[in-house]
């Protein structure tokens, strides 16, 4: 099979004769193996691990993405980021932690964000509720 992992930035990998591939989506961990039918489905953070013909290990932090198998022999995998490594466990205590902290923080700035605005939308209510017309004058 043939795999690529890509970012809106870069190809961070295409690789050719995978023979295996693990990957997780919200329903748990599942594999992939050559002759698998189409297949699409939403990545949660993870790592994604795969055997190369050689028999060696390779793995790839994801953040979050969309992983698709077309024909059984191509695996595409579309994510915000991706850290390629050798190290399963700094993969893992490192990159997903940051990943982790990075969609935290996120969630947080939005739910600030959706206070602003709904803040700046209850004083133009009340500006017009009093008759006062938001850009100064009476209406």
């Amino acid at each position: 099979m043939k795999l690529r992992i890509a970012t809106p930035l870069e190809v961070v990998i295409v690789e050719d004769g995978v023979k295996a591939l693990r990957a997780e989506d919200e329903s748990g961990s599942f594999g992939v193996l050559a002759g698998h039918a189409d297949f699409l489905t939403s990545l949660t953070i993870s790592i994604v691990s795969w055997k190369t013909a050689g028999d060696s290990r390779r793995y790839c932090a994801v953040r979050r993405g969309v992983l698709s198998v077309e024909g059984g022999e191509r695996l595409n995998i579309a994510t915000r980021e991706a850290v390629l490594g050798d190290d399963l466990k700094t993969l893992s205590a490192n990159v997903l932690a940051r990943f982790r902290a990075d969609l935290e923080t996120e969630r947080s700035e939005r739910v600030n964000s959706t206070r602003l605005e709904l803040n700046a939308i209850r004083q133009i209510v009340n500006h017009l509720r009093a008759g006062v017309h938001p850009f100064g004058g009476l209406s």
